[in-house]
């Protein structure tokens, strides 16, 4: 069993901790986060503490952890904690959910999280620490980077590139061969015709820029 500690708790680390218990061989010791009443109700977990403790628990053995900590609102936070972690000498763990759908060709970074019926087809590339979220497709030769987030039901169709801590919304789709910028953000439903610049916000259909960040 490998001893697993979480970074983050609330809605995300509950999905996260499903599919670690599903996968198997995993001895889940419980949750870093600094809202002591973060909801973690129906997991069986409870928050320890926050961050402080990290050090304390590298020095009791404990040397792998997930990342409980989605990237709704920007993927700074989650880049930051696994920053932190890794200094410390954490190796995150891969989180795929069973029924994850992942081509034999398909190249993973350190890290991953893959939640129910993800797919991912030949050819695609993953940086450190992606979230592929439920149901969303990752077409061939899509080339993500570290800390991007792809959320629920959102479509990449083929040879997109979703370049460092950008986030794609619920149900967006992005257009073959589009680009999407460093630490841009896709909005909900968006329809991405044309390449993203980074740092920029789209929404709608066809997606149009509405704020730089």
């Amino acid at each position: 069993m490998i001893a697993v500690i979480g970074l983050g708790a609330g809605g995300h680390a509950k999905v996260v901790v499903d599919i670690l218990t599903l996968m198997g061989g995993f001895d889940i010791r419980g949750l870093l986060d600094p809202r002591q009443d973060a909801a973690t109700e129906g997991i069986g977990l409870t928050v320890l503490g926050d961050d402080s403790l990290l050090p304390a628990l590298v020095a009791q053995g404990v040397r792998s952890a997930f990342l409980g900590i989605g990237g709704a609102n920007g993927s700074d936070r989650r880049r930051a904690v696994y920053d932190a972690a890794r200094r410390y000498g954490i190796e995150f763990v891969s989180a795929i959910h069973p029924s994850a759908i992942v081509a034999r060709s398909v190249v993973i970074g350190a890290g991953p999280t893959l939640m129910a019926g993800a797919i991912l087809n030949p050819g695609a590339r993953l940086g450190d620490n992606v979230i592929v979220n439920t149901g969303a497709i990752v077409d061939h030769d899509c080339v993500l980077g570290d800390h991007v987030h792809i959320a629920v039901g959102a479509c990449l169709a083929g040879g997109v590139r979703v370049e460092e801590g950008a986030h794609v919304g619920i149900g967006a789709t992005v257009l073959q061969g589009v680009t999407i910028g460093a630490g841009s953000m896709v909005g909900a439903g968006a329809v991405v015709l044309h390449d993203v610049p980074p740092a920029t916000v789209v929404v709608g259909v066809p997606a149009k820029a509405l704020r730089h960040l």
